[in-house]
């Protein structure tokens, strides 16, 4: 059931550029969602539409968020501080299947909020990609004492492996056994990650990431074309068959 939350902001910091991590104390919030949902913040009376944001975590209680700061809504956010309340509308959305065993996430950016929180839900191996070493420390602090192991690529080569996650994916599904991929980040990236899976044969869903305005399925500004018709990324997502929306089928 949709609910909305008057939760208490114990943190909002930024912990690279203009990237915020953002925690409130939310317990039953935490308890029922799950990896891959999110959640609709008013940011204040100034703005009619609430934020679509991910849930990044929920251990303990807390619900973490992270955000980029990139327009008016995410700069005001930004501003808040800890002490005041944020009202949150969710858990919204589906979430990512349980595939049991090992499974691999890759992602990139801001995608790896939602693939976070699976690294807390799953056993897990994670693949972080980003343009600059500024861009994946944080990221791997965050993932470490959650996965097995931690691959990093960076489009400039200033932190370990140079290129973009879908160079170094191969090598790692040669090395390693998963029962499924999890991805979440630009759409041309979840394209091929969802190309390489199929290859092997393996499950992988998608988390999209489209502008979205209630959050309930009730506009359509968020409706994708899938193989089984439109659908709504805030109802029907935003974890997706990654089959489903890029086509093809799986190698027997």
């Amino acid at each position: 059931m949709v609910k909305t939350f008057n939760a208490k902001i114990l943190s909002n910091e930024e912990v690279a550029e203009k990237i915020f991590r953002l925690t409130v104390d939310a317990p039953e919030l935490a308890e029922n969602s799950r990896a891959g949902q999110f959640v609709q913040v008013k940011i204040s009376d100034d703005f009619t539409l609430r934020r679509p944001l991910g849930i990044a975590g929920t251990d303990g209680g807390k619900v973490k968020i992270f955000y980029r700061a990139v327009g008016r809504g995410t700069e005001k956010l930004s501003a808040r501080r800890a002490g005041e309340t944020l009202n949150i509308l969710g858990a919204l959305g589906n979430g990512y299947s349980d595939f049991g065993g090992k499974i691999l996430l890759a992602g990139g950016g801001m995608g790896m909020a939602p693939l976070l929180c699976a690294a807390e839900k799953f056993s897990a191996d994670v693949l972080i990609g980003g343009r600059t070493r500024g861009e994946v420390l944080f990221w791997q602090e965050e993932f470490r004492p959650h996965v097995e192991k931690i691959f990093i690529t960076t489009d400039d080569g200033s932190y370990h492996k140079k290129g973009f996650v879908t160079d170094f994916l191969p090598e790692i599904l040669a090395a390693e056994n998963y029962s499924a991929i999890l991805t979440c980040g630009p759409e041309i990236m979840m394209r091929g990650v969802a190309r390489l899976a199929a290859e092997k044969n393996l499950p992988c869903e998608v988390s999209f990431e489209k502008r979205m305005a209630c959050g309930l399925g009730a506009c359509l500004s968020c409706s994708i074309d899938t193989v089984d018709g439109r659908k709504k990324v805030c109802k029907d997502g935003p974890i997706f068959d990654a089959r489903k929306v890029f086509g093809g089928e799986r190698r027997e």
